[in-house]
């Protein structure tokens, strides 16, 4: 089997039993279940949601997406071995330690594939939360050109780049487009205050002002967790975003819970902790291969430019990227997985075939 075939870069076309479209993001396709097998799962498997709570099988992808833009590469390599997996590895493990430490919840119920999720839907809280430890990426580019308040917190004129900040700061943007609210541009991902908030509760979905302190306390006490964690393997949490919303458990009790992703390196950055000292900053997260990629290009300005989509997705579509290139972000992936996990990550040899069992002999949900 060629490497190519071990990729799995399509995976919103499993047989699922399911009455509505399959939802594919730049990663992950959601399959949301009948209500019929949902309401068996949650008896049979005694998932601690409301009994007519809609699941969903979620199934990740080894696809690689930067600058809102899925890359390819040479020899029909529509993804990165190994990063699927990764992925999910790392989440599951600080989920699961965020769970442990009396945090919170998160959306999954059951991980019966290292591939894939089953998910309670969550009413998301219309917010990428945002903290960073260190000045760099956007923040120092914004920065370096005399900006000095972001999201209404004010910075000093002294830092440089790439150093440690002061303090944690919660730098949130809006998930998806939200209309009509004072001082907020009508746009996906744009930077907001947190009076911007306050002043807007129910828009962003927040069920009490009460909760915006308990995001911002989930939000530092879960980046703290791993912070800490990956200081023991002398790695750098520099910044990351999380996700939020709110679910019913059995007893009828509504409750914040972490969903999407947590403290991947898709989601957030990592350093290696003896580089950094020596005066080096080296990634052990995507940021390497969307730097990489502005090195690529002979006009780095169309990665960017919000205003060059076009452009962007035509240059994404059109460039098929060196196998090198895709190998060094595969081994950049599975080495950070195993350091967090503590396991050795066991790659599928057809992924595809060992959900499509999995889901029919112990879930019955193949149709």
């Amino acid at each position: 089997m060629n490497l190519a075939d071990k990729v799995l870069a399509v995976n919103n076309d499993l047989p699922i039993r399911t009455d509505g479209p399959v939802h594919s993001g730049k990663v992950r396709s959601v399959y949301w279940l009948t209500p019929e097998d949902s309401q068996r799962l949650i008896q049979d498997r005694n998932y601690d949601v409301a009994p007519d709570a809609p699941l969903a099988i979620m199934v990740i992808s080894d696809r690689i997406s930067a600058f809102d833009c899925i890359w390819h590469g040479e020899g029909g390599m529509n993804g990165v071995p190994g990063k699927g997996a990764a992925l999910n590895a790392i989440s599951n493990h600080w989920f699961k330690l965020f769970r442990e430490q009396g945090l919170a919840d998160s959306h999954i119920l059951e991980i019966p594939h290292p591939f894939v999720w089953i998910v309670q839907k969550a009413k998301p809280v219309m917010i990428e939360a945002i903290c960073r430890q260190y000045i760099t990426g956007s923040m120092w580019r914004s920065y370096s050109k005399g900006e000095r308040e972001f999201c209404g917190i004010q910075l000093t004129d002294d830092l440089t780049k790439d150093q440690k900040l002061p303090e944690l700061l919660i730098t949130p943007s809006t998930k998806g487009i939200l209309t009509g609210l004072a001082g907020v541009p009508e746009a996906d991902d744009v930077n907001i205050t947190r009076s911007d908030i306050e002043n807007n509760v129910e828009a962003f979905n927040f069920k009490s002002t009460e909760d915006i302190d308990l995001y911002e306390k989930l939000l530092k006490e879960g980046f703290d967790v791993i912070s800490n964690e990956l200081a023991k393997l002398d790695q750098i949490f520099v910044d990351t975003k999380f996700e939020f919303g709110y679910v019913t458990d059995k007893a009828g009790n509504e409750k914040l819970i972490y969903m999407d992703e947590v403290g991947t390196p898709d989601s957030s950055r990592i350093w290696d902790g003896p580089s950094y000292r020596n005066g080096k900053v080296v990634e052990n997260s995507k940021e390497s291969f969307r730097q990489l990629l502005l090195k690529h290009f002979p006009d780095p300005d169309i990665l960017l430019n919000k205003d060059r989509m076009d452009e962007r997705l035509t240059l994404a579509k059109d460039n098929a990227l060196p196998e090198a290139v895709l190998m060094e972000v595969s081994a950049t992936y599975q080495a950070i997985a195993e350091k967090i996990t503590g396991e050795k990550l066991e790659l599928s040899e057809n992924p595809k075939a060992e959900i499509i069992e999995i889901l029919d002999k112990e879930f019955r949900l193949i149709k």
